[in-house]
């Protein structure tokens, strides 16, 4: 069976490896943090693992070309490299052709799901080679929820980067929308409970979806976000979707409106920004700044 190694052990990756070794699945992790590594530095990651090899990077952008350049002279014809984060799609054919360069294939793989994948499982939307994704199977099955869906090859390489990127351009729009609710709700006289009005739409309503139940855990934490400053950051895929929806000529306008809405947030302390930010902590980890005293 194909041996893996995890580059990259973070709030993402960590949790991957323990949820791949859960399913019995043999995983080697490299980290630059050597309290969580399994490998001292990717010679001894990729001297450790068996032919033919996959290298799973789950890094933050800016790093995925430097360690390609450590990681892909190292491996043999037949291994193969996935890009697990959240690279722009654009880049996944260039990098496709470095591995190239040495019988290498590459593989994107969009991963949604957060703090909470271990646990829940991963949506995965992936782009290559058939015959390449198809030897990765036991990986993804191990990684997505049990059932149909979670998983999708959805086309050559980039398609699965492009995939994700459209995907979190809707979560802006989605997490607007609540936000935006929530902060109409809160500003009327007329609703005494807020919290217990998104509470409620958890069942039966057509707008109940797992982001409304983080929405609901944030305020069951702070009612009123009190202790949450309104500023969200973008992580770039925003950007990228209303980038590639001016390129395509396709209308976008909520995403486009929510990320600029962002951009809003790092100006004035917006009541419906503590809300994005209060979700984004609630499915990604992503730290929330304090209210300044």
């Amino acid at each position: 069976m194909t041996s893996l190694g995890l580059v990259g052990l973070g709030r993402m990756g960590g949790n991957m490896r323990e949820r791949w070794r859960g399913a019995g699945l043999q995983v080697i992790g490299y980290d630059l943090n050597q309290e969580l590594s399994d490998a001292t530095d990717p010679a001894d990651l990729v001297a450790r693992l068996d032919a033919p090899r996959v290298i799973w990077l789950m890094l933050p952008v800016q790093h995925i070309d430097a360690m390609l350049a450590q990681v892909v002279p190292l491996l043999s014809a037949g291994d193969v490299v996935v890009d697990g984060g959240n690279s722009k799609y654009t880049d996944d054919q260039r990098r496709a052709g470095v591995c190239a360069e040495h019988g290498v294939a590459f593989v994107d793989c969009g991963v949604s799901g957060g703090v909470w994948g271990r646990t829940n499982g991963y949506a995965l939307m992936v782009g290559g080679e058939a015959a390449v994704v198809e030897r990765l199977t036991p990986y993804f099955q191990a990684l997505k929820p049990a059932g149909d869906f979670g998983f999708v090859h959805a086309g050559p390489v980039g398609a699965g980067h492009f995939a994700k990127m459209v995907h979190n351009g809707i979560e802006y729009a989605m997490m607007e929308a609540y936000a935006e609710g929530w902060e109409l709700l809160a500003t009327a006289d007329l609703v005494t409970d807020v919290p217990a009005v998104f509470r409620s739409w958890r069942e039966g309503s057509v707008v109940k979806s797992w982001l409304l139940d983080l929405l609901d855990n944030a305020l069951e934490d702070d009612p009123d976000l009190s202790d949450v400053r309104g500023y969200a950051e973008d992580s770039g895929e925003g950007r990228w979707t209303v980038e590639a929806a001016i390129e395509l000529g396709v209308p976008t306008p909520a995403i486009s409106a929510s990320l600029y809405t962002r951009f809003i947030s790092r100006q004035t302390d917006s009541p419906a920004m503590k809300m994005i930010a209060a979700l984004r902590n609630q499915f990604g980890g992503h730290a929330v700044l304090p209210e300044d005293d």
